[in-house]
């Protein structure tokens, strides 16, 4: 009886395994295991060296943005030419490099307001033959002053999206196609900076750039909103829609009346045509949407720098209202 004994609870079955049939899944072993070694300071979030670290970061993002700008795209400096209009420039704070003025120029009060201001700006002013500045001018009519305008330094659209995104609004971002008046590119700019946009985006062919009548047309806003230069508008357009921009063409004949424009409120590219034309083509295709002004009277259409203002001042009453 006692060699046929068996101990309680040592009883298996013949020719199965020694070993737990219901196992840790080895998670004991792998809770023994080391965490690895301590991250750095500056990959420790919340760390103070890690926020050091991210603004250095910005910095240098920022650094490369202003890298990527093209002074000018090969333009040459710009002369303005005449006593108003250069009187108009210097109020308007278009960047200029020096004032020439023609040795014996019966000094009225324009001529005098032009040497104030460009003193106060710190613009090298410089007496010259008359000769001299009838070479410089090219023969015109320059009444005794020329001023001196550098090319403008465009932006990269890249930056637009960072100014945005630095923004408690949505992005607002206004592109042209084929604007080629420079009073209406300048006015466009002037209505983007009094309704809360982050830049301007245009074509780097057929299309105007930052003259210094442009300049003049913003009354000095163009100091202050970035302007873009896209080598292909509509590959730019995409990016943008990548980026999470609704894009949105004005047009006379739009699916869209402005009274129903529901996409105000996210973050926009809104495109205006060219004065004569309207939208290009491969341009309407990369529209999610098209958007018409109603009109009432026999008037058909709007100036181009018109009808942006208005639309920009719905886009501006649309966001103030959502933020109450």
């Amino acid at each position: 009886m006692a060699g046929n004994s068996k101990r309680r609870g040592a009883t298996r079955k013949e020719g199965t395994k020694k070993g737990m049939v219901v196992g840790s899944g080895g998670q004991r072993r792998r809770g023994l295991r080391g965490k690895g070694p301590t991250p750095p300071a500056e990959m420790r979030p919340g760390h103070p060296a890690a926020q050091r670290a991210a603004r250095a970061a910005a910095a240098k993002a920022k650094q490369a943005a202003r890298a990527r700008r093209r002074p000018g795209d090969g333009e040459t400096p710009e002369t303005v030419v005449g006593r108003n209009p250069v009187v108009e420039c210097l109020r308007a704070g278009v960047p200029a490099t020096s004032l020439h003025v023609a040795l014996g120029t019966h000094a009225d009060e324009r001529v005098a307001e032009a040497v104030q201001l460009a003193a106060d700006r710190g613009v090298s002013i410089l007496e010259v033959p008359r000769t001299d500045l009838d070479r410089i001018t090219g023969g015109v009519l320059h009444q005794g002053l020329a001023l001196q305008v550098p090319p403008y330094e465009y932006a990269h659209p890249d930056e637009l999206l960072e100014a945005a995104a630095e923004s408690v609004d949505p992005g607002l971002i206004v592109a042209l196609d084929g604007v080629t008046d420079p009073r209406n590119l300048g006015a466009i700019v002037r209505s983007v900076g009094a309704f809360g946009g982050h830049g301007v985006v245009l074509p780097q062919r057929r299309a105007a750039g930052m003259t210094a009548v442009a300049w003049r047309t913003s009354a000095g806003t163009a100091a202050r909103v970035p302007v873009a230069r896209a080598t292909n508008l509509t590959r730019t357009l995409r990016e943008f829609a990548t980026a999470g921009y609704m894009i949105a063409g004005l047009d006379a004949e739009g699916s869209v009346s402005l009274d129903e424009f529901e996409l105000a409120t996210d973050p926009l590219v809104l495109v205006v045509g060219s004065e004569g034309k309207g939208l290009s083509r491969l341009v309407r295709e990369t529209c999610d949407v098209t958007v018409a002004i109603p009109l009432a009277g026999q008037v058909e259409s709007l100036n181009a720098s018109v009808a942006a203002g208005v639309v920009l001042a719905e886009v501006a009453r649309q966001r103030r209202a959502r933020r109450l």
